[in-house]
């Protein structure tokens, strides 16, 4: 386990879980309905505790993104330079990613992505790349 990892707890195991079989969870909130990302235990929109999981359908546009030259930290030092971007997900959360299979050159805002996963040691990351479908 490196400083990197994610802290995986009971709550939060299901997200890791489906992203090792190829699936990204959103939690929905019952009381308001909106989706957030990151996982919490209830909802920051309306603070309700009746939050639940729910499949996303990974596609997203690009909101930003920034190419990172340097980072020392483990594992990102070794595959610098990478892109770190916010994309807005399709079901309404902004969500922190890499973006990858694209290159520097090619980012537009509001570019059309999709997500896909890496598996990093132990674990699967949900990472972002072109969407397949255009």
């Amino acid at each position: 386990m490196t400083a990197a990892d994610p802290d995986i707890d009971a709550f939060t195991r299901p997200y890791w879980d489906a992203a090792a079989e190829g699936r990204l969870l959103l939690m929905r909130c019952d009381a308001c309905g909106r989706t957030h990302h990151y996982p919490r235990e209830f909802c920051p929109h309306c603070w309700s505790e009746d939050v639940r999981w729910e499949e996303s359908s990974g596609r997203a546009t690009l909101y930003t993104w920034s190419v990172v030259h340097r980072n020392d930290l483990p594992p990102f030092g070794d595959r610098v330079p990478y892109v770190a971007a916010v994309v807005d997900l399709a079901e309404g959360p902004r969500m922190m990613t890499e973006l990858v299979g694209v290159a520097e050159t090619d980012l537009r805002i509001g570019m059309d992505l999709e997500v896909t996963f890496r598996t990093e040691g132990e674990v699967v990351v949900p990472v972002f790349g072109p969407s397949s479908q255009g």
